[in-house]
């Protein structure tokens, strides 16, 4: 149920850039303006948005990460641990609960556990730190390709014509405009998806 809420918490987060971006786009040039604009406005919310949840849980998965390395030190030196070893969904909090369950049934050591669980999810955090920074060329290729079209309109401008105009108060030019921004948020979308890092433990 939680998972529901944030995925329509999100969906709402872009409203206001399809309201924004379509109603500048209808007061500068008409409709497919505010198409295109709308479009555009999505694609730069989507991608502040994804930026700050991705940053917001790498932070929060290395301040798990310290608690369990501070408990294991903690547990080491003798000293008294209060309350749950761990607490929430994620990957890091079952395996430390999973542990201190060994731990109780075989007699292992508590600390020697959660020290093996800290470092198998700092070598999995190093892999896929690796895995996105291969990724993130294709990214910057894809984004790269989506603003070729910015240059098209420069170049129609240089050589006397004006292809803003042709593109958002024609028939033809205002079909072209839209089915290109189609292909570009669907291409963008692909990108994303083909470039993702892969799964990361939550």
């Amino acid at each position: 149920m939680e998972r529901v809420a944030g995925v329509l918490a999100s969906r709402r987060g872009l409203l206001p850039a399809v309201l924004l971006g379509g109603g500048t786009g209808a007061v500068l040039g008409g409709p497919v303006a505010a198409i295109v604009l709308a479009v555009y406005g999505v694609l730069a919310a989507r991608a502040v948005r994804r930026r700050r949840e991705r940053q917001l849980a790498d932070r929060a998965r290395r301040r798990e990460l310290d608690q369990l390395c501070a408990l294991a030190a903690d547990l080491r030196a003798g000293l008294p641990v209060e309350g749950a070893v761990a607490d929430g969904p994620h990957r890091i909090a079952r395996l430390a609960r999973a542990a201190v369950r060994l731990a109780d049934r075989t007699g292992a050591p508590l600390a020697e556990l959660l020290e093996r669980v800290e470092a198998d999810a700092r070598a999995a955090d190093r892999g896929l730190a690796a895995a996105a920074a291969q990724a993130a060329g294709a990214r910057a290729t894809a984004w790269l390709l989506a603003a070729l079209p910015l240059g098209g309109i420069g170049l129609g401008y240089a050589i006397g014509v004006d292809p803003v105009a042709v593109l958002l108060h024609t028939t033809v030019g205002g079909g072209s405009a839209l089915a290109a921004v189609a292909l570009q948020f669907g291409g963008l979308l692909w990108a994303e998806r083909l470039g993702a890092t892969p799964g990361r433990p939550d």
